[in-house]
C-alpha cells in the first residue's frame, strides 16, 4: 500500500486528487488549512466529503490546521478585509490580487514535515500529493513545476532521510476539464456519486453568507467552464442559476481570448 500526505482545500482539484489516491490504493492523510481565507466554507466542504467517504467505506485521516493568526495579515484579496476579490477570467491581470504571498511554500513545508515524520515512524516511502494544475501557472508562480522542483531540492538538502519523501503532482500538465474527467472515472471505480462529492466542494473565492458560490470570481469561471466542457451541470449552489453563471463564464472566456 502506498502512503500519501496531501493538502485538501475543499476545492474541486484537491478533492479529485483525493479520489484518485484512494482509487490507487493509497493510505491517505489529508491536511486542510485555515489561513484566514474569506472562503473558509471550503474547509466545511472538505469535512463533508471526508464524512461521505467514511460512510462508503473509505476511511481517510483528516487534520485542520489553524494558521489564520499568521497568514490573514498577508497582502491578498483572499485574506484582507480591505481588498475586494476581483471578478472575471483567470487570465486577467487583476487576478494577481488573489495571490497569497508564499502560501504554497508554507503549506508544502508543513506537508513535508508531516510526510517525513510519517516515513520515519512507519518505515515507508511517502508521497506528497498536490492538485496543482496547468490553469494555475499563469497567475500563481507557486503552482508551477519549476517551483516544486526547487522546493523539493531545498527540503531534501535540509533534512535527513529525505530520500523517503517525494512530491506527486499528477495534474501539473492538465487543466480543470481533465481533472473533472479523472474524478468521474474515480467515482465510477469507487462506487461514489460524482454529484454528491462535488456538491461538497467550494471553488468560489467570494461565496455569499449562505455558502453559495458567486459564479463571478476567476476560480468560479474556470470551474463553470470545466463543467460545461464535460457536458454536466455543476451540482453546487450558485447565487444565480446555472444558465446565468454559465453565460457569464462564457462571456468572460470570450473577452479574455481563451478557449
Amino acid at each position: 500500500m502506498n502512503r500519501s500526505i496531501m493538502s485538501l482545500s475543499g476545492g474541486m482539484d484537491s478533492t479529485a486528487l483525493l479520489l484518485r489516491m484512494i482509487e490507487e490504493g493509497d493510505k491517505v492523510t489529508c491536511i486542510s488549512y485555515d489561513y484566514g481565507q474569506k472562503h473558509l466554507i471550503e474547509i466545511d466542504r472538505a469535512s463533508d466529503n471526508i464524512s461521505y467517504l467514511k460512510e462508503n467505506g473509505y476511511d481517510v485521516e483528516h487534520f485542520i490546521l489553524d494558521l489564520s493568526s499568521t497568514m490573514q495579515s498577508l497582502h491578498s484579496a483572499l485574506t484582507s478585509k480591505d481588498l475586494v476579490v476581483p471578478e472575471g477570467h483567470y487570465e486577467s491581470k487583476q487576478m494577481k490580487q488573489t495571490v497569497v504571498p508564499n502560501r504554497n511554500a508554507i503549506f508544502s513545508s508543513i506537508l513535508y514535515a508531516r510526510a517525513l515524520s510519517t516515513a520515519i515512524a512507519e518505515n515507508c516511502q511517502v508521497r506528497i500529493a498536490l492538485g496543482v494544475h496547468s490553469g494555475d501557472h499563469e497567475i500563481y508562480p507557486d503552482c508551477r513545476p519549476e517551483f516544486y522542483l526547487s522546493l523539493e531540492r531545498a527540503f531534501s538538502l535540509g533534512n535527513w532521510d529525505s530520500d523517503r519523501v517525494s512530491f506527486h503532482l499528477p495534474y501539473i500538465s492538465f487543466d480543470k476539464t481533465f481533472i473533472l474527467q479523472d474524478a468521474m472515472e474515480s467515482c465510477t471505480s469507487l462506487g461514489l456519486d460524482f454529484d454528491i462529492v462535488f456538491s461538497n466542494t467550494n471553488t468560489s473565492y467570494n461565496p455569499d453568507k449562505y455558502g453559495r458560490s458567486s459564479g463571478r470570481s476567476g476560480a468560479d469561471v474556470e470551474r463553470i467552464l470545466a463543467f460545461h466542457a464535460i457536458g454536466k451541470v455543476d451540482p453546487i449552489q450558485y447565487v444565480h442559476g446555472w444558465d446565468s453563471v454559465l453565460r457569464y463564464a462564457l462571456e468572460q472566456q470570450k473577452q479574455s481570448g481563451c478557449r
